[in-house]
């Protein structure tokens, strides 16, 4: 038997998965082995969302992020020092992991913190994908070993989920970022819908901006429909954490609701029912 493994502590894991959030329904319902990883992995991405919300100051910000790159670093060479790396690093799977891809989420942070727009909306779905895929993949590899079109295929399916937490989150926040200077969407799309700097600050927002927003809703509604369906057979029990994600933020997207807030008893069954249908439809079941 191995060294028995040093919880995650509070506050790391409160800020993980918040009640009544996506995340948390997502953690209740994953398999048994899924579990650590997940909220591992919740709780660096939860250190990460928080410094790069509008509201945090931006230098403060850039210098924890720069920490953070060397504290990757020190993940990949099993010698991390914070308690979330440290948890992720004491995971059974934790040796055979290459944590080095989550490089890409932190330089895709530190991108939007400096407020650059995307210049085209080519770019929108894979700047989400490295924001939010990576660390979810580094979660599934922390849960058991993948390899060949499994692997190649629950990377697809985690793309998609990945670029449609981005939209989620970036339509929910948008008027917020403008407010502090970021422009969140891309510029090219922004001029096709004839759509101001000021519109992104107005309230209510102008009907070209809804329409636009809509528009976005439904792009995201439709990427997590197909992280659903790519997500491979052989993978969907042990991993059925990410059809609950996709589940729910597919409904929120097509409902307009925040996947978090007040608890709602549909997401409760919603998420049991992906959870439960992933476990039933498994080919190992």
């Amino acid at each position: 038997m191995g060294p028995l493994l040093t919880p995650l502590e509070d506050p790391y894991r409160s800020r993980a998965a918040p009640p009544a959030s996506a995340r948390y329904w997502s953690w209740l319902f994953a398999a048994p082995e899924s579990r650590d990883p997940l909220i591992g992995v919740y709780a660096l991405t939860a250190e990460w969302r928080a410094l790069i919300d509008p509201a945090t100051e931006p230098q403060a910000a850039a210098i924890k992020l720069a920490w953070w790159e060397q504290e990757i670093a020190r993940l990949v060479a099993a010698a991390p020092l914070h308690p979330i790396t440290r948890f992720l690093s004491g995971l059974p799977c934790a040796g055979c992991v290459d944590f080095s891809p989550l490089h890409a989420s932190l330089e895709a942070a530190a991108r939007q913190l400096a407020g650059a727009p995307l210049e085209r909306g080519a770019e929108l779905e894979a700047h989400g994908a490295a924001l939010w895929a990576t660390p979810l993949m580094a979660a599934a590899h922390l849960a058991r070993e993948l390899t060949g079109e499994s692997a190649r295929a629950l990377q697809r399916s985690v793309s998609a989920l990945g670029a449609a937490q981005y939209l989620e989150d970036s339509i929910a926040d948008y008027r917020r970022s403008a407010l502090h200077g970021r422009v969140i969407f891309p510029v090219d799309e922004l001029l096709a819908a004839g759509i101001e700097d000021s519109d992104l600050t107005a309230s209510p927002a102008p009907e070209r901006l809804r329409s636009y927003l809509d528009r976005l809703r439904s792009r995201a509604a439709a990427l997590y429909r197909g992280a659903a369906d790519q997500m491979p057979g052989s993978e969907r029990a042990s991993l059925r954490h990410l059809l609950v994600l996709a589940t729910l933020g597919a409904e929120h997207s097509e409902r307009r609701t925040r996947s978090a807030g007040a608890f709602r008893p549909a997401d409760l069954f919603k998420a049991w029912s992906a959870a439960r249908r992933a476990t039933r439809h498994s080919p190992k079941h």
